[in-house]
């Protein structure tokens, strides 16, 4: 008798054991899902230098929809690029989004259109382009104050090179 009580402790513990991993494991994947993909190199050049960032670039509607939702932590010299294929005047909004961010709104030709500092996190609040735009850049909050980044600014990346001027 006190040698099935061993063995069914020690199947506990391996039991829990398993579970254990199959969580580490679940957590593992879910972090996979959010965390970053392939970058693009992008620079913005102004005033004060070049400023060299590598950018997710989101090219689907399904892309542009999730975004930088659900994610904890973003590198600095990263960014996430929204290409909307064509000028038009959009509205962004900080929905399922954890980190505060800083939106930069480009217009076709390259430049810095309005820059959206220090947005709220999680919030619906629409924030809008006031003009039409090609692409937003969402840097991590303080970014463009940090680097002095201003409205005017031009942004360099192959999206901009293969659009007219």
């Amino acid at each position: 008798m006190v040698t099935r009580r061993l063995i069914d402790w020690r199947d506990g513990i391996r039991a829990l054991l398993a579970l254990a991993l199959f969580g580490l494991l679940l957590g593992h994947a879910t972090a996979q899902d959010t965390a970053s993909g392939p970058t693009e190199p992008l620079s913005i050049v102004g005033r004060q230098g070049r400023h060299v960032f590598a950018v997710e670039v989101m090219r689907t509607d399904a892309d542009r929809s999730r975004g930088l939702m659900y994610r904890r932590t973003m590198a600095p010299d990263h960014g996430m690029l929204f290409d909307f294929q064509a000028s038009a005047p959009v509205a962004m909004w900080m929905k399922n989004t954890y980190l505060p961010l800083d939106m930069l709104f480009i217009r076709a030709d390259g430049t810095i259109a309005k820059i959206a500092a220090d947005t709220e996190p999680l919030s619906t609040k629409v924030i809008p382009s006031n003009e039409p735009v090609l692409s937003v850049l969402e840097l991590n909050a303080g970014t463009a104050a940090r680097l002095r980044i201003h409205a005017g600014d031009r942004v360099e990346h192959a999206l901009f090179e293969r659009t007219p001027r």
